[in-house]
């Protein structure tokens, strides 16, 4: 292609998630790492970002503060997301031969139930970080593109996008939103719902990156499964004695735990269905569910909905990836997709 057709191809789509942020340069996810970076206190430079500032996260002397710029889907630190930003940006340029070493054009994906003030956050965020012409898209619409559903047919699908802060619910035809419900209950709120339990049930004091673990490891939604997991060692700071403790846990423990929040999700999924119109409940009846997002692994989800809906629920194969793929798709055909996009 030569330089200079590498100077004017720095096209990128960002799935800016609570937990995790993708990039996607040229159809291959070029950067997937934690939402998170760590500052020096003093100076208020960047000392890490992704994978290296969550290696840091609750470990870190007063001199570094590790920091999450993002909280319910939402960035709740600008100047923080900025810098991720913009970080993240350079990382997936560096060692490239283009001259420029930022993004011309980028689509990042929103929540749905983002307000004006929510977007505008993300709009300043992203141009501050040297973005030229940026778009954004709600991320139901994203996610079944993602998936490969036609979203453009006058036909129903439902989708539930479970991720770091927030689950998305939406019901999509003729390309749009016909009744959604987006909670700010999600992969971080299960988190804390485990750290509870710990404390609580078993008088340990436990880091978010523990919970975390308990979570992907044993977590489920149901409290009988058919293939049971191991139980699971977690150590963390006995609340009596301050000494560090061992504890082992298993997985019908962490499903109570999680309960509370599992049921508003449940509940929420149900409410998005008797609101749908009749002819698009059709088609979802004859279709079933989509999940995907980090939330949709949870052991024994889909098989809970499925008992309380009635329909089938289909699990997307890498449902990590369906909301950055979709996210891709809209940059990739932008003329005919504009009508999706919000500027």
């Amino acid at each position: 292609m030569g330089l200079f057709g590498n100077l004017f191809h720095n096209e990128i789509a960002m799935d800016l998630g609570t937990a995790n942020t993708l990039i996607m340069l040229n159809d291959q996810v070029v950067l997937n790492e934690p939402s998170i970076i760590a500052l020096d206190t003093i100076t208020g430079e960047l000392v890490a970002l992704g994978k290296k500032a969550m290696e840091m996260h609750e470990k870190t002397p007063e001199s570094i503060r590790t920091i999450r710029p993002l909280k319910d889907g939402v960035i709740s630190n600008f100047h923080a997301a900025e810098q991720m930003i913009r970080g993240m940006i350079r990382m997936i340029f560096e060692g490239k031969k283009s001259l420029i070493k930022t993004a011309q054009k980028m689509v990042i994906c929103i929540p749905y139930g983002a307000t004006e003030v929510e977007k505008r956050a993300v709009r300043d965020s992203a141009e501050n970080a040297g973005v030229k012409e940026l778009y954004l898209i709600h991320e139901p619409i994203a996610a079944a593109i993602g998936i490969g559903i036609d979203i453009e047919e006058p036909q129903g699908s439902m989708i539930i996008d479970i991720g770091g802060g927030t689950t998305e619910i939406a019901v999509i035809s003729l390309c749009g939103v016909v009744c959604n419900q987006s909670l700010k209950i999600a992969g971080d709120q299960l988190n804390k719902d485990i750290l509870n339990f710990m404390r609580r049930s078993h008088n340990l004091l436990i880091g978010e990156r523990s919970a975390e673990k308990i979570k992907i490891e044993i977590g489920a939604a149901l409290q009988e499964l058919d293939d049971t997991p191991a139980d699971f060692t977690v150590i963390g700071r006995d609340m009596m004695t301050g000494l560090p403790k061992e504890v082992t846990v298993n997985y019908s423990e962490v499903s109570a735990a999680m309960e509370k929040s599992i049921s508003v999700i449940e509940e929420s999924v149900i409410k998005t269905l008797e609101t749908c119109p009749p002819e698009l409940a059709g088609d979802i009846y004859r279709k079933g569910i989509y999940i995907t997002g980090g939330g949709s692994n949870l052991k024994g989800l889909d098989k809970r909905l499925e008992m309380k809906t009635k329909l089938k629920v289909h699990i997307c194969e890498n449902s990590l990836l369906s909301v950055i793929k979709g996210t891709s798709t809209s940059l990739k055909k932008l003329k005919t997709m504009k009508h999706i996009l919000v500027r």
